[in-house]
């Protein structure tokens, strides 16, 4: 009995680290790459017809499309792998190239939102993020699940420990160590498939027995899920006005400048 009980923990912890060591991996590919210089590509793009560049350009578009079905950010080391390749010398020519078709052809923003490790998405240009965020007009039940898990770590002051997001679902009758018909191994869905989408970040708490993590909203959710909608839906259902939670709506606010602020660039 007292090692079924164990089980789900070990299985979190395993997924968490799993996650992580992922990702630094990631990160560690990536440093090989070495962003050429406005010389370097002038010299690249005259070695090359137009049609190249612009067949390279599709082939990029392509492959940003079908990536960002699956919510997975983008890496600068996968498009140079996969797609680019020889054609590396002019990468930032062809991003330009290609950010542009995706504004003025498919109405999306390409956004990077991880400078430092070059992680791209796209969003939605047609509908302003403050206007309609994804999350709060959820396409499938995940995106409910994540609104949720969102919704609490903004309330909490911007970080939260796993027991209290799993106390939270239980009381939605989603229990975490099971599996739901919708939602499917609920940890590994929040540990695994939000953290790897960017919209969570999860790491462990030193010094915890039995081992726990801290839950904080990850960089695909800065850019796409609005503050202000959160803070309105939560005082909305407890019959409050938003500036009850005063330090909520203080960042709320900021946060909605800030994106009307990037909207006009």
């Amino acid at each position: 009995m007292t090692q079924r009980s164990r089980a789900p923990k070990a299985n979190a912890s395993q997924a968490a680290r799993q996650s992580s060591s992922t990702l630094v991996q990631e990160d560690e590919d990536d440093s090989l790459f070495t962003q050429p210089s406005t010389s370097q590509v002038q010299r690249g793009l005259e070695r090359l017809s137009p049609a190249q560049v612009e067949l390279k350009t599709a082939e990029v578009v392509q492959f940003i499309l079908v990536k960002d079905q699956k919510k997975i950010p983008i890496r600068r080391a996968d498009l140079i792998k996969h797609v680019l390749k020889d054609y590396k010398n002019i990468y930032p020519e062809i991003m330009r190239r290609a950010a542009r078709t995706f504004d003025q052809v498919f109405g999306l923003k390409l956004v990077e939102i991880d400078p430092k490790n070059h992680l791209y998405i796209l969003v939605n240009k047609l509908e302003p993020v403050e206007a309609a965020p994804p999350v709060l007009n959820p396409s499938s039940s995940k995106m409910g699940l994540l609104f949720v898990i969102l919704s609490v770590i903004f309330m909490k002051g911007g970080a939260v420990r796993d027991s209290v997001v799993w106390n939270i679902l239980k009381k939605l009758r989603v229990q975490p160590g099971e599996r739901h018909p919708e939602f499917g191994e609920v940890k590994r869905v929040v540990m695994e498939e939000f953290v790897r989408q960017r919209y969570l970040e999860c790491n462990r708490i030193p010094h915890t027995e039995p081992l726990e993590h801290e839950f904080r909203w990850g960089q695909r959710a800065d850019t796409e899920v609005s503050k202000t909608k959160i803070l309105e839906f939560m005082a909305e259902l407890h019959q409050q006005d938003p500036q009850t939670w005063s330090q909520q709506y203080k960042e709320a606010q900021a946060s909605r400048q800030q994106a009307g602020t990037s909207s006009q660039r």
